[in-house]
């Protein structure tokens, strides 16, 4: 039975001042000092990549070789393992070439004195005059005297509509009526 007040007890005993709960780590256990005052960095090891096979130079060079059954692309395949080339510049370790640059160029800048002087809105200009004397020129050649403008009446006295057949064909409760 408890003690009137207090709670139960617990049956185990705990382990002495001394003992260390968690997994202890003799090498790199230094405790609060070596945490805050050392980064655990870690260096990079050289990635081998292996790149998947390239079956399209196989098949091309198997071919060339005169192979024609499937046991003899297989023998080829075997023998010649041609690999895809890596076509990634810039891998985990990889240098990038000397004067290559990435990403979209930058536009040129907008000139000052161009905008100052409004000269965007004068080359605007120039194109839109020269734009309605074009206009003008192609209105003056449709509109010659002597030709004259097709429409729906005249094109449909140059093509006519075909003539409808007229059918004689009766139901036949018609037929036979008494007069």
């Amino acid at each position: 039975q408890p003690e009137l007040g207090k709670p139960m007890r617990n049956c185990y005993s705990l382990p002495g001042p001394d003992f260390t709960y968690g997994m202890y780590m003799h090498r790199r256990d230094g405790g609060v000092p070596e945490a805050i005052g050392h980064w655990d960095s870690v260096k990079a090891k050289p990635h081998k990549r292996v790149m998947p096979r390239d079956f399209v130079a196989m098949g091309r060079g198997a071919v060339d070789e005169g192979c024609t059954s499937a046991r003899e692309f297989a023998l080829y395949y075997k023998f010649k393992d041609t690999r895809q080339k890596d076509k990634g510049i810039l891998r985990y370790g990889g240098k990038i070439p000397p004067g290559m640059t990435f990403g979209r160029p930058s536009r040129p800048p907008t000139p000052i004195f161009d905008l100052m002087q409004h000269r965007y809105k004068e080359l605007w200009m120039e194109h839109q005059r020269a734009r309605t004397v074009i206009q003008h020129v192609e209105k003056k050649k449709v509109g010659i005297i002597g030709q004259v403008r097709e429409n729906r009446t005249t094109f449909l006295r140059t093509h006519p509509l075909p003539v409808k057949e007229e059918s004689f064909w009766h139901p036949q409760r018609f037929e036979k009526v008494w007069p």
